[in-house]
């Protein structure tokens, strides 16, 4: 049978993470359908049907799939899954509340944050904060996988999968959507931006992690990350945090300004294609997983690195 896959979209756009959440479909061997669901994801689905590899796209409108909510969500994926040996989603928000509900419906484990698939039946998935990877394999009929996105390489276009509408399951009124408070930013997405430049406790207060960090990340046209201790102490919100229980990211280049790299935070951050770090203690952790490391006083060397960007620009 096929390999169905749920779409991260916001309505109109597809989210990067589909794209690369695909890569990891597409390794399980069998044709893959896109879920694109949503109260009218019509964009969404067209930008799915122009990945390659995309046999089909489903695409489920109603009201009830506006919010994401797990329990409405849970209900479509159980109803088509007779037709499907394997659900895959990213490690989002979304994939992360909706599949283990899916999971406990169809009687199967879930396999969690998976990083390789090493066959149909067999995958690899990091534990212990990253310090070691577990090979895991599932005898399940049917297998639901979410993915750790930083680990792929996200799918091309190059497509042109035929689109159908599905029905939408009952509603199975558990939980209802009461309201949102979304943060506005002209800054790239955290989670797929190529360049992230992110703080730590050593910034001192909200007002300096504001004065340093953003005019440094505007002079790479970057995303904006922090420390969990920069965001437990109220320097930065906690959509901004990068560690294992923030976001996990995998950028170009990743700049650390004041972070002394405890694990969680490495876990988070550590498959970055370029990493640089700036602290002012030699024996910071950072410094093992840095391809570039300066041991200086971030007060002084972060100005100077926007005038350098400055200058080249």
């Amino acid at each position: 049978m096929a390999t169905l896959l749920l779409a991260d979209h916001h309505e109109d756009s597809l989210g990067d993470a589909t794209a690369k959440a695909l890569t990891a479909a597409k390794a399980l061997g069998a044709p893959v359908h896109v879920l694109v669901a949503g109260q009218s994801p019509k964009g969404a689905a067209e930008a799915a049907a122009k990945l390659d590899g995309v046999e089909k796209v489903l695409v489920a409108s109603a009201e009830i799939y506006a919010h994401g909510l797990a329990e409405p969500f849970a209900e479509l994926i159980v109803g088509l899954m007779a037709n499907y040996d394997a659900l895959v989603a990213s490690s989002s928000t979304t994939g992360k509340n909706v599949l283990p509900r899916v999971a406990a419906k169809l009687d199967v484990m879930q396999i969690s944050d998976i990083v390789k698939v090493e066959s149909p039946d067999t995958f690899e998935r990091p534990i212990y904060a990253g310090n070691a990877l577990q090979t895991v394999t599932s005898s399940d009929p049917k297998k639901v996988i979410t993915v750790r996105t930083a680990a792929f390489a996200a799918t091309g276009e190059g497509g042109s999968a035929a689109i159908e509408d599905v029905a939408a399951a009952s509603d199975p009124a558990l939980s209802s959507f009461v309201g949102e408070d979304l943060t506005q930013s002209d800054r790239p997405e955290l989670g797929s931006a190529k360049i992230i430049v992110s703080g730590g406790r050593a910034l001192g207060s909200k007002e300096k992690f504001e004065q340093v960090i953003e005019p440094l990340a505007d002079a790479f046209g970057a995303a904006i990350g922090a420390s969990r201790a920069a965001v437990d102490a109220g320097y930065a919100p906690n959509d901004q945090q990068v560690g294992q229980t923030g976001k996990i990211v995998a950028p170009d280049l990743y700049v650390a300004l004041g972070i002394s790299g405890a694990i969680q935070h490495l876990a988070g951050m550590k498959d970055s294609k370029v990493i640089v770090a700036i602290n002012k203690d030699d024996e910071a952790p950072i410094f093992q997983v840095a391809d570039y490391g300066l041991v200086a006083d971030l007060f002084v060397a972060a100005p100077e690195l926007q005038a350098e960007l400055a200058k080249s620009k």
